[in-house]
């Protein structure tokens, strides 16, 4: 298969060809990247390029994936230490604070370093089997660039609890973004189907034809050039509030791939490279053995929390 994209202006100003790529592409490592570009799989505006290219911006991209989808995608899970934050635990479920730039399961290119290379180490066999044998324990997901709260399962009976809370919405999770510009009105209930985008199928865009994609805002405070907005998801799609914020004109912050209606930024907004300014604040839910109605919620992350400082 052979996926094409489109770089926003100024999206990749003056970035090396490599890196824009593992931004647009989470599931490669930067070296598969480098290979795929030395192996020509990959054209910029129809030429094959070095991987330290540097890109200004509205370049054409052409990525042969085909050889790599060949790969077997059944990867074994290896323990891997590291300090993780540990928002709550008992003897079914885990709640812990993912920081942004994790992956959250193994993958292509992503074997080591993620969320559950670390829960490995820290439980071992006592996680869930999960949906699938490289995602123990994992009820859901949020995206490798934004930070914050996630349910983990440490019995299968947890797993197919914390699973029909999803399925039936009564599982609730509340988010922070700081996106792009002022939003008007104070709160806010958007409801737009979403569906992948057959141009770009890293992304997904709003489609009348597409699933169920249900969000509510409100407003937390207004600035010069942005808002930060407290979400909560009715429905849990892929990328939903990423998309249903460049839907209403306003993009979070960062974001690599939801950049249109894109105002204006200071110096200090406009050249954020590391994600979208989004962060999972607070879970509810029913504990799988009590039926307890449980909370938990995290505070933002240090530098999320420094660049809305600086606004004030």
């Amino acid at each position: 298969m052979i996926e094409k994209i489109r770089l926003t202006q100024k999206s990749s100003d003056n970035d090396r060809l490599d890196k824009v790529l593992t931004t647009y592409f989470p599931s490669f490592s930067r070296s598969q990247l480098q290979k795929l570009i030395k192996d020509k799989k990959i054209k910029v505006n129809g030429q094959h390029v070095k991987a330290n290219s540097l890109l200004q911006g509205d370049e054409r991209i052409e990525i042969d994936l085909s050889e790599a989808e060949k790969e077997d995608e059944t990867f074994e899970v290896v323990a891997e230490a590291m300090d993780l934050d540990i928002i709550h635990e008992d003897t079914s479920i885990l709640v812990v604070n993912k920081p942004a730039g994790m992956v959250v399961h193994p993958s292509k290119g992503h074997i080591n370093g993620t969320l559950v290379n670390g829960l490995y180490h820290y439980l071992g066999n006592s996680l869930s089997s999960g949906s699938q044998s490289y995602r123990p324990g994992i009820v859901h997901r949020i995206d490798k660039d934004t930070s914050g709260l996630l349910v983990v399962a440490k019995t299968d009976q947890a797993h197919r609890h914390l699973s029909r809370q999803l399925i039936d919405h009564t599982m609730g999770r509340t988010y922070q973004a700081l996106v792009n510009g002022q939003v008007e009105t104070d709160s806010g209930h958007i409801e737009m189907p979403v569906k992948r985008d057959p141009s770009n199928r890293l992304r997904w865009h709003v489609d009348e034809s597409g699933k169920e994609a249900i969000t509510n805002f409100q407003v937390i405070k207004r600035y010069q050039y942005a808002t930060l907005l407290e979400l909560k998801l009715q429905t849990g799609r892929t990328h939903q509030i990423r998309i249903h914020m460049e839907a209403i004109g306003h993009p979070i912050i960062g974001d690599p791939l939801y950049r249109r209606n894109l105002q204006n930024l200071p110096g200090q907004l406009a050249n954020l490279k590391d994600g979208q300014l989004l962060h999972a604040k607070a879970i509810d839910l029913i504990h799988p053995v009590s039926n307890e109605k449980l909370h938990f919620e995290c505070p933002l992350p240090f530098e999320m929390q420094n660049i809305i400082n600086s606004l004030q």
